[in-house]
């Protein structure tokens, strides 16, 4: 059972780094979009394209603009920690429990 424990745990450690990297990228994203960036700047265009996905289905399911603010990348960050702390930790608590 000492596999499968290391494998969650591996797991557990490749998807918290994959989370955090995406709360940059999404931090990067809210950052550029205060400022007018060049749209064809190939970091603008990653950020654009790596962040678009998640805050359009997230901006579908919650179409309101508090004052001309967009809270979409709000909520995703609120998912992201939620996945941090919930799931995350639940993996290492199953491996450890495996072992």
């Amino acid at each position: 059972m000492f596999i499968m424990a290391n494998l969650l745990v591996a797991f557990a450690q490749i998807l918290d780094y994959l989370l955090w990297a995406y709360w940059w990228i999404l931090l990067g994203r809210v950052v550029i979009s205060w400022v007018n960036a060049d749209p064809d700047n190939p970091i603008v265009r990653f950020l654009y394209v790596a962040t678009e996905p998640v805050l359009d289905r997230v901006r579908r399911w919650l179409p309101v603009y508090a004052g001309g603010f967009d809270l979409s990348p709000i909520v995703v960050w609120i998912g992201v920690i939620f996945l941090q702390r919930f799931l995350i930790q639940s993996l290492y608590d199953l491996a450890y429990r495996l072992r």
